[in-house]
């Protein structure tokens, strides 16, 4: 099978009620290794419910836990760089993103194998701490459901 394909993904930009952005630390990489979550969609699966799984995979927020406020019109889409190109995610990601607000009372748990650490932070923060090439992605996600908060670096 061919690498040449772009994984098709989806994303979920969740904040809390200050506006902060959720992100996830990656297990085992010590720098530029937060995102937020995000993952494959399964064959079968809708946009919507890959992004309710991988959150729930990732973070262990259930349905309940969020509200979804908005999906972003476009699929977005980024390269990875060759050195981290493998037969599961081929050349990239073409990513559907949403927003959603975590309840109050939710409680974020990392899966411990993926992600091992969590923290609410505002864009600006989160920015300087993504890997480079998912940043064009998130300054588009953060600006269209954020807006005014977009992330200056």
């Amino acid at each position: 099978m061919s690498d040449a394909f772009f994984r098709a993904n989806a994303g979920a930009c969740v904040i809390d009620g200050e506006g902060r952005v959720l992100a996830l630390k990656r297990r085992g990489v010590a720098d530029n290794a937060w995102q937020m979550p995000q993952g494959g969609i399964d064959a079968g699966e809708t946009p919507r419910q890959a992004v309710l799984r991988e959150l729930r995979e990732e973070t262990g927020l259930q349905p309940p836990d969020v509200e979804l406020l908005a999906e972003h019109p476009d699929w977005l889409v980024y390269e990875l760089p060759p050195e981290f190109r493998r037969p599961k995610v081929g050349w990239g990601q073409a990513q559907k993103w949403f927003l959603l607000r975590a309840r109050p009372d939710a409680t974020v748990r990392p899966d411990g194998e993926e992600f091992d650490d969590y923290a609410w932070l505002t864009p600006a923060e989160l920015m300087p701490r993504v890997i480079a090439f998912r940043r064009p992605v998130y300054d588009r996600v953060l600006a269209y459901f954020l807006g005014g908060l977009r992330a200056q670096r």
